[in-house]
């Protein structure tokens, strides 16, 4: 017998073997009772997290014993999650795409195009909230732009970030020259 005579009768043998398992298959599940059926159906539409779920609302009486806390995450407030999910996502963290957008903006900033690159180290701000770098070349961006208050909004959080970090020096000296400026 050739090779390919034994592929293709090794081939209707596996066929046939499958068409077995799916009329058996099929007599047993028209075997099973309609609670049977329902039970299976409800736990396939289900998800098994749902059992482990956490409640992290805040107890009824939090507001009077602590009148004060939402002062502290007033700007941390959540916007609602879209009826029928429980994801609240603000935006995507990709802390590669933010690496990658802090090389093309120092790109654009060796070849002194400062408005690209403040977009890019933007951009990298947006996929990595606290990057001390993004933060940092964003600030010296706005500098050279001419947005005073900009910068130093962006100075200051590089040195929240990184207070004794490698630009921490530089920071300083540019917040001090922006103060004398002003």
């Amino acid at each position: 017998m050739s090779r390919l005579a034994i592929f293709v009768s090794l081939l209707a043998l596996a066929g046939a073997s499958c068409l077995a398992q799916e009329s058996s298959s099929s007599s047993q599940s028209s075997q099973q009772s309609p609670s049977q059926e329902s039970d299976r159906n409800r736990e396939a539409q289900e998800s098994s997290s749902r059992e482990t779920r956490i409640d992290i609302s805040p107890p009824k009486d939090d507001a009077k014993n602590h009148p004060e806390s939402a002062n502290a995450v007033s700007d941390l407030e959540i916007a609602p999650a879209p009826e029928g999910t429980d994801v609240q996502e603000f935006h995507p963290w990709n802390p590669m795409k933010a690496l990658k957008n802090v090389e093309v903006g120092d790109y654009y900033f060796k070849r002194k195009n400062y408005k690209a690159a403040l977009d890019r180290y933007k951009e990298a701000l947006y996929y990595k909230e606290n990057d001390a770098i993004a933060s940092f070349r964003l600030a010296v961006c706005q500098e050279k732009l001419g947005d005073k208050t900009e910068a130093k909004k962006y100075y200051e959080q590089y040195l929240k970030i990184l207070p004794e970090g490698q630009y921490a020096k530089d920071a300083h000296a540019a917040l001090a020259k922006l103060e004398k400026s002003q």
